[in-house]
């Protein structure tokens, strides 16, 4: 969250410039030094998993059904989520598929609607480690679209999957039409991704004994 908080605190204001108009997550990569043909996009991954566009009325009902259940998400009630849906895109992955690889810079989060995701990262040492497999409704790569830093881990589909995908532009967007939404939105990621962080250490912890 490092990486939001100080663009929050410092991006300047440019003359003439439309203050309704967000760009912090669009250039949140670049500020942090990251050279853009680094950056991996939705765009590129979805033709290079197979991925196919998904109604956005299945994928909205499964998202509100999902996150009406979810603990922390509950707090987006119907009415957020119908709004949020508009900004989000759905696919459908076929299996061994690496939606999101480690290591590498990409600007979009991922929520798995069906099917199953599996989450491994390979330690310094050589070791792949297992750390999850995903359920419906899980949220994966919020941590690098969050604070533009590089993947965590690896997420490869390990069955065929329907997703809904929320890019940095479609974030920003959202700050500009929605900004009490998009708010709400990153404290939820921001107190899910932290609770899963301490998960994660406490794992790796107890593998490396």
């Amino acid at each position: 969250m490092k990486g939001i908080l100080g663009l929050l605190k410092s991006r300047p204001q440019k003359t003439g410039e439309d203050s309704s108009d967000s760009v912090l997550f669009t250039t949140a990569f670049a500020s942090q030094g990251v050279d853009e043909s680094l950056l991996i996009p939705w765009e590129a991954r979805a033709v290079e998993v197979g991925a196919k566009r998904l109604p956005k009325s299945r994928g909205g009902k499964l998202l509100q059904s999902l996150w009406s259940k979810d603990k922390y998400m509950a707090h987006l009630d119907q009415s957020a989520v119908e709004r949020m849906e508009r900004f989000f895109e759905f696919a459908a992955i076929p299996p061994n598929r690496d939606v999101i690889r480690q290591d590498e810079y990409g600007n979009f989060m991922v929520v798995l609607l069906t099917g199953t995701i599996a989450v491994d990262r390979v330690q310094p040492w050589g070791e792949q480690l297992r750390l999850a497999e995903t359920r419906p409704g899980e949220i994966l790569g919020e941590m690098s679209l969050l604070d533009s830093g590089i993947r965590f881990s690896a997420c490869t589909t390990l069955t065929d999957c329907e997703v809904a995908v929320l890019s940095a532009d479609a974030m920003d967007e959202m700050m500009s039409q929605d900004p009490q939404l998009a708010a709400s939105l990153v404290a939820l990621l921001a107190r899910k991704l932290s609770l899963r962080l301490r998960a994660v250490s406490a794992r790796l912890s107890e593998n490396q004994r």
